[in-house]
């Protein structure tokens, strides 16, 4: 697979995960709906290093691709992804919510209103990357499709009334 068929693959399907048009993907990553187009169609002749990196930059991949959906490879005592996001979320909390609770919300949707600030501080402030391998992991253990996980944290920073503006794409 080539490089420009790997990246039109990778840009398509995050994108379609993260229930984005294309339009709101051009908007959030500075480019025209005609470049996004182009790359997912594979033609486009000469991108651009800034360019790639700002559209990849807003659907949490980076530069090397291997594949659209890399499986979690985590050594023994490595901090799971669900983890490392419920860390991320609790950083400023005195009560820390969990992987478990945390991996409930991203599959439900439904937040308890005890952990509501942890999961919006992680919407509005975690890397899209970390977002990313939390959907992975949500997927892969509980086999909850990627694109409803991605619709239920787009429900949930509705709900916070998240400023982001990954969240705030109308697709």
């Amino acid at each position: 697979m080539n490089a420009a068929h790997e990246l039109s693959h990778a840009v398509r399907t995050r994108r379609r995960e993260m229930g984005l048009s294309q339009k709101e993907l051009a908007s959030l990553s500075g480019l025209s709906r005609a470049t996004v187009v182009q790359v997912e169609r594979g033609t486009i002749k000469d991108l651009g290093l800034n360019r790639t990196m700002s559209m990849l930059h807003v659907l949490g991949l980076g530069l090397t691709i291997t594949q659209p959906h890399p499986k979690l490879h985590l050594e023994k005592g490595d901090a799971t992804p669900l983890e490392l996001a419920a860390r991320t979320a609790s950083v400023s909390y005195a009560r820390s919510i969990s992987a478990t609770d945390l991996g409930a919300a991203l599959r439900t949707g439904e937040v308890p209103s005890e952990f509501e600030p942890h999961v919006c501080a992680l919407l509005e402030e975690g890397p899209v990357s970390m977002l990313a391998k939390a959907v992975e992991q949500v997927h892969l253990q509980w086999d909850v499709p990627r694109d409803l996980v991605w619709a239920n944290m787009r429900h949930m920073a509705s709900n916070f009334k998240a400023t982001r503006n990954l969240w705030n794409a109308k697709g």
